[in-house]
């Protein structure tokens, strides 16, 4: 079975909210999660929440940092495992700064795929609309 991010092409599986990301499907089926028109659009959404929300915003610079209010343990997640999964599978220390987004995007990228494996228990990513989804986010920079 697809796993439901995917399904979704939302890789990172982004809660509904009042945010209207570009590319949304205009039907929402699913009443948690968000549905893009495509995976590029569901990973553009990913990283601008990664690097512009979470690192701007809430000054957020290492894998606990982000995962902890990610995927918090008071909402029933692992909040633990998932940043230890994170951390093995891109090498970063989960309290090493990952670093500035434009100048280190190949770490930010590996953080993102690193969220997607945890979030849908696969490891089968499709890299170009990964790649896709970046540019994307970083020409609205």
């Amino acid at each position: 079975m697809i796993p439901r991010g995917i399904r979704n092409n939302n890789p990172l599986n982004i809660r509904r909210s009042k945010d209207q990301w570009k590319g949304m499907s205009k039907t929402q089926n699913d009443r948690s999660f968000c549905q893009f028109e495509t995976l590029e659009y569901g990973w553009r959404a990913a990283f601008y929440l990664l690097t512009r929300t979470y690192y701007h915003k809430y000054r957020l610079y290492t894998i606990r940092g982000i995962i902890s209010r990610w995927a918090p343990p008071q909402d029933n997640n692992d909040t633990s495992a998932y940043i230890a999964n994170v951390s093995r599978l891109t090498g970063i220390d989960p309290d090493e700064p990952i670093g500035i987004p434009s100048e280190k995007p190949s770490r930010w990228m590996a953080v993102g795929v690193a969220m997607a494996i945890q979030e849908n228990g696969t490891t089968s990513i499709d890299w170009f609309a990964m790649l896709k989804g970046w540019e994307l986010c970083r020409a609205d920079v």
